[in-house]
């Protein structure tokens, strides 16, 4: 009476022409419920397939129901989604994940610094299996068993920027002259590996406990996401670090 299908099976057009055309199209003689057909991770299917599958739910849907999960719904097919009752599921909060990851820490006997969770769980924003990843990528790297895993450990297991990095080159962009910034950033580039997105969720997140006026707020948030976007299109690194800090002291100047 069910059918699951996940993001490790074949999702082309054959399958949905053939089996769950099939497993939908069959009635069961001696069961009057609905059959279910379960989609996992959607998203990943062809065009094309999610416009035959279109076809096969508004056909079958007397003796079969669908569950169709994604993680970008702006990947699946419009038509497909007006069929389909939505169901938005909110990240998880720090709070449930810290309880459920503590059995988990008890059990592997695994030695954790308090900063270390702070860390891990506001690093994960809000995926639990994200944060169990690291958590075991964290054992793994362990040199033996008993050793402790510290923040620096889980920065580094997510490839995540430092947050003394990003501090330090907030730092030298609201007091040093635009050529020393300039050097700090791209310096933290070559030895941390910094990549310039991370380096602006880093900013964006320190200035929110800044105390800025509206509009300043405004204008460095605007001009940080066009230089995000500069990135995204495949815009010059150097370009992109002086623009970020051009965004900063323009936007300061401008409040002075």
């Amino acid at each position: 009476m069910v059918l699951e299908l996940n993001a490790s099976d074949d999702r082309g057009i054959d399958v949905v022409r053939n089996e769950i055309k099939n497993f939908a199209s069959t009635m069961q003689i001696f069961s009057r419920g609905f059959k279910l057909i379960i989609l996992d991770e959607a998203d990943s299917m062809t065009a094309v397939a999610q416009n035959s599958l279109r076809r096969i739910i508004e056909k079958y849907t007397k003796n079969t129901r669908f569950c169709i999960l994604a993680n970008y719904s702006h990947k699946l097919n419009p038509a497909l989604i007006s069929r389909c009752t939505r169901f938005r599921f909110h990240p998880i909060s720090e709070s449930a994940i810290k309880e459920n990851l503590q059995p988990v820490i008890v059990k592997e006997h695994l030695s954790i610094q308090p900063s270390a969770v702070d860390a891990l769980l506001r690093l994960s924003k809000g995926d639990m299996r994200k944060a169990l990843n690291v958590l075991q990528a964290c054992k793994a790297s362990l040199s033996k068993d008993g050793d402790e895993i510290d923040e620096t450990m889980i920065y580094d297991c997510l490839g995540a920027p430092q947050p003394q990095d990003i501090e330090g080159a907030l730092d030298s962009i609201l007091k040093d002259e635009w050529t020393t910034a300039y050097l700090t950033i791209e310096k933290l580039k070559k030895q941390k590996g910094l990549a310039l997105i991370d380096l602006i969720s880093g900013i964006v997140e320190i200035l929110n406990n800044y105390e800025l006026k509206p509009a300043t707020r405004i204008d460095i948030l605007k001009g940080l996401s066009e230089v995000e976007y500069g990135i995204a299109r495949g815009g010059n690194d150097k370009i992109q670090s002086s623009a970020i800090v051009g965004v900063i002291k323009e936007a300061l100047e401008n409040e002075a």
